[in-house]
């Protein structure tokens, strides 16, 4: 799981003493863990904006909670703060947050983004494409938005059918279908006319 430094942590809890709001505390995650676009973050969190299932950690001066969700990623994580002559920088060094951390028991999102980020975007890339998860819909259908050059693409049906269905499905047998919400009127950075 995540540590904070002392230094780091005497800079959050001055940080939050400036914020003048009784019971004030930071909130930790991950937006997209597991992805290459992993982004490791820490906020503000006012009484109520935390959620239930956050854990809670103690610190000296003030509490954090932690993004269930992001707890596997954040494993090895630090918060550090270096003081420097322009007052000084808090880092956040998360090795893992963009290793996918699966298992049988993982959300249905975090399988199809597995397969999405490590198997099927790296060939859309040749073409300057991407696909990404919008939502699972009903529990079983996986709803998908097209981007670069497969938005508007004239070849999005053969890659949507025989490529990312064939291989989500294949895959993940929980999955019943897949579909396709990207408006490909525009046709702009389409790889195919």
């Amino acid at each position: 799981m995540v540590s904070i430094t002392d230094p780091a942590q005497e800079y959050l809890a001055e940080l939050l003493k400036k914020q003048d709001v009784e019971g004030i505390a930071v909130r930790i995650f991950i937006l997209d863990a597991g992805t290459p676009r992993a982004e490791t973050c820490i906020s503000f969190c006012r009484p109520g904006e935390e959620k239930a299932d956050d854990e809670v950690k103690q610190y000296k001066g003030f509490d954090a909670f932690i993004d269930q969700h992001s707890i596997p990623f954040l494993e090895d994580a630090v918060i550090d703060f270096q003081k420097d002559s322009m007052g000084g920088q808090l880092t956040i060094k998360a090795p893992n947050s963009r290793m996918p951390k699966l298992t049988e028991d993982s959300p249905l999102e975090d399988r199809v983004n597995y397969i999405l980020y490590n198997e099927i975007n790296p060939g859309l890339a040749a073409h300057g494409g991407h696909v990404s998860l919008e939502e699972i819909f009903e529990s079983s259908v996986a709803v998908l938005r097209f981007g670069g050059g497969c938005q508007g693409c004239g070849m999005v049906d053969v890659t949507l059918k025989d490529g990312v269905e064939k291989s989500l499905m294949s895959q993940i047998p929980q999955l019943t279908e897949v579909r396709d919400v990207t408006d490909h009127s525009v046709k702009e950075n389409a790889y195919y006319q």
